[in-house]
């Protein structure tokens, strides 16, 4: 099984930049569904994935009966137009099919029709009455933890272990515990 970001006519090139960047860390394959609303080797999207970029497993398709023909498994849709919240998802009943998390369009989401065929599968994630939904760089990052923290039983998806997870050479696996904080000079410095 193995977890996967689609992203339907995305548009911004730093959401999806952002949304690499998670796929990264949380090892998931990136799927774009044509129409794109910028061009993939654009200079902001690699800015937005900043040095992970060399490591980003990703796929473009023409349109979604391309994607859908080649991608079988286990379909949850992120919508405005869900009846549930994600957190009733379990993610284990997809049993060792492929799970897809699929967003839509910043400006238009997903078509109507493909959600319409799959309302069961139609989920939203619950906010306050002063938003219509979330950004779609950060419903793709909640949507991953909750996958991943569900199908993390044996390390397969990332690690709870501080040397299995990120490089620690930025600053080393000890910084803040070795760290003598009394010796900083900075304004958040507590007296």
């Amino acid at each position: 099984m193995k977890i996967n970001v689609v992203l339907y006519h995305p548009e911004i090139p730093q959401n999806t930049g952002n949304i690499m960047r998670s796929c990264v860390g949380f090892n998931a394959k990136l799927h774009l569904i044509e129409p794109l609303g910028f061009k993939i080797d654009e200079k902001q999207l690699k800015r937005s994935a900043v040095d992970y970029y060399e490591y980003i497993n990703y796929e473009i398709y023409e349109d979604w009966a391309d994607f859908k023909s080649k991608n079988p498994g286990q379909y949850y849709f992120l919508t405005r137009y869900g009846h549930k919240s994600p957190s009733k998802i379990n993610f284990k009943d997809a049993g060792d099919k492929n799970i897809y998390l699929i967003l839509g369009a910043e400006s238009t989401g997903i078509a109507y029709d493909i959600l319409k065929e799959n309302l069961d599968d139609c989920y939203r994630i619950p906010t306050t009455d002063k938003v219509r939904s979330l950004n779609q760089s950060n419903c793709a990052a909640i949507m991953l933890f909750l996958a991943s923290e569900q199908l993390n039983t044996n390390g397969e998806v990332w690690s709870h272990e501080p040397d299995k997870t990120e490089d620690m050479s930025f600053k080393g696996e000890n910084f803040i515990d070795d760290l003598d904080v009394t010796k900083l000079d900075y304004h958040h410095r507590e007296n």
